[in-house]
């Protein structure tokens, strides 16, 4: 799985990459067929409480999966995103492994 970090208009912190990293790669035991995964990181304007968003889009065979939240922090919103996905992906295997 290829982990491509972005951080658009700012510069992402070693511990903030090392966090996406870690909460990413839990994605693996629900599908180990993820071949990329791309984290978008953004502070949105104006300048309000919940300004902090996080994109992230999963590509496996066939399929994209992608999901974004805006929260107080980046930990927060890739928290929140990733359960998203994680949701996608289960939601995904179970009409896979219906059929």
């Amino acid at each position: 799985m290829k982990l491509r970090i972005q951080s658009i208009n700012f510069d992402a912190t070693t511990a903030l990459e090392s966090y996406i990293n870690k909460k990413t790669s839990k994605l693996d035991k629900f599908f180990d067929e993820i071949i990329n995964v791309e984290v978008y990181l953004k502070v949105v304007k104006p300048e309000t409480a919940t300004n902090k968003e996080a994109e992230i889009k999963i590509a496996i065979p066939n399929v994209d999966f992608f999901a974004s939240k805006t929260c107080d922090t980046f930990e927060e919103a890739i928290d929140l995103t990733v359960d998203a996905l994680e949701k996608q992906i289960r939601k995904h295997k179970e009409k896979t492994t219906k059929k």
